[in-house]
């Protein structure tokens, strides 16, 4: 919890350097677009600065260009320093879209970069319905994009086009010479992998505390997991991590890797806050399901694209944190028509007492929240509180 932000009383500035240096922490936020209560993103720092508001991100991006978006396991803002380290992703994630998607109906896409680049040359920064007018997008859903969409997408993931923004959370694409500082661009270096490989299998390290093979590899995405195995077999032998054993929720021990003394440090830790805290599906804390379960316990899934009748809990279900405990999850949305925070469901997990004093802590957390989404109330429907499912 520590690594993550949430061991600390949430608290403090929220925007600039003070904003910058808990993302640095954290290595990246995730961004998604659904607005259940408030994006992904905000909720993620709300959790941890209940001072921040979305304009903050948005300066520190947009405005300040001290972070830059691209991809880790899914869009995400990175600060601006780790930028010389997604070379290596450019390149392997020019090769690896060629390959996904020669049988997607995006024929043509190749043959439309010059005119893309150009366009953006001449004309400044542009969003997807700025190119391709003529072009006909095909019938298979929201990710058939017709051939300049395709390209947009392919030169930003490889390095040639960077994101300066978001409108409506429609990504606009620049140059990357004109966005990226030069001495940053990634073409005016050469990529060393096992540079980059190390970098990223210590960063992913620095802010797990401690990690399989695995665990790496997956962290950032860019590392394959035989490429993050040899690492960690490396690092052992240098002494540059050590093995431990760690016990998880179901009593099972668990070899890991970590720092020397990395558990000297977390014996030393603080108590985490009793205080309950509303978390997005995507904060750092859930991101890989498989270890939060492991550690915490707590099994969750996303059910946005599982058909209404065959949820278990609902389309969009925050989990809830009580110190550092994972101890239910809320069905909860903002209704902006009349102003309210709606509460539709709460799941205790199975070894969580649900006492009068959860309920008040909830109830303060809820109304932080509301105050948050800019609603005015608070609303529960009847029989909001759950048996464990």
């Amino acid at each position: 919890m520590d690594r993550h932000a949430l061991l600390e009383q949430p608290g403090g500035a929220a925007k600039g350097s003070d904003l910058l240096s808990l993302i640095h922490r954290l290595g990246f936020v995730q961004l998604d677009s659904i607005n259940t209560v408030a994006r992904a993103h905000d909720m993620i720092l709300y959790a941890r600065k209940p001072t921040y508001r979305a304009r903050n991100l948005k300066r520190l991006y947009e405005t300040d260009g001290a972070l830059f978006e691209h991809w880790t396991h899914d869009a995400a803002v990175i600060p601006m320093e780790f930028y010389p380290h997604w070379h290596l992703r450019f390149l392997r994630d020019a090769k690896d879209l060629k390959a996904r998607w020669k049988n997607w109906r995006r024929d043509g896409y190749e043959q439309r970069f010059e005119t893309v680049l150009r366009h953006i040359r001449d004309h400044g920064p542009v969003s997807s319905s700025d190119v391709g007018q003529e072009e006909k997008k095909g019938s298979g859903g929201w990710w058939d994009w017709h051939p300049s969409k395709t390209a947009l997408e392919f030169l930003w993931r490889s390095g040639a086009l960077a994101v300066v923004g978001r409108e409506g959370f429609q990504k606009r694409y620049d140059l990357t010479e004109r966005v990226i500082e030069t001495h940053l661009c990634p073409g005016n270096r050469d990529c060393d992998e096992t540079a980059t490989i190390d970098w990223l299998c210590n960063a992913a390290l620095d802010r797990l505390g401690f990690a399989t093979s695995g665990e790496l590899a997956a962290f950032w995405d860019t590392v394959s997991p035989a490429e993050a195995k040899i690492w960690c077999e490396q690092a052992l032998k240098t002494g540059a991590v050590e093995e431990v054993e760690i016990t998880c929720a179901d009593g099972r021990k668990r070899k890991v890797l970590a720092r020397q003394g990395v558990i000297e440090e977390a014996k030393a830790l603080p108590s985490p806050p009793g205080r309950i805290r509303l978390l997005s599906p995507f904060d750092p804390m859930l991101r890989d399901r498989n270890r939060a379960e492991r550690l915490f316990g707590f099994y969750y899934r996303i059910e946005v694209f599982v058909p209404a009748p065959k949820r278990t809990y609902g389309y969009y279900v925050f989990p809830i944190l009580e110190g550092d405990r994972l101890i239910g999850r809320i069905d909860a949305k903002a209704h902006r028509d009349c102003g309210a925070l709606r509460i539709k469901a709460v799941w205790p997990e199975r070894s969580v007492r649900w006492s009068d004093a959860r309920t008040k802590r909830l109830d303060a957390e809820l109304d932080r929240v509301r105050r948050f989404a800019g609603l005015d109330q608070v609303e529960f429907e009847n029989g909001w509180l759950k048996t464990a499912k």
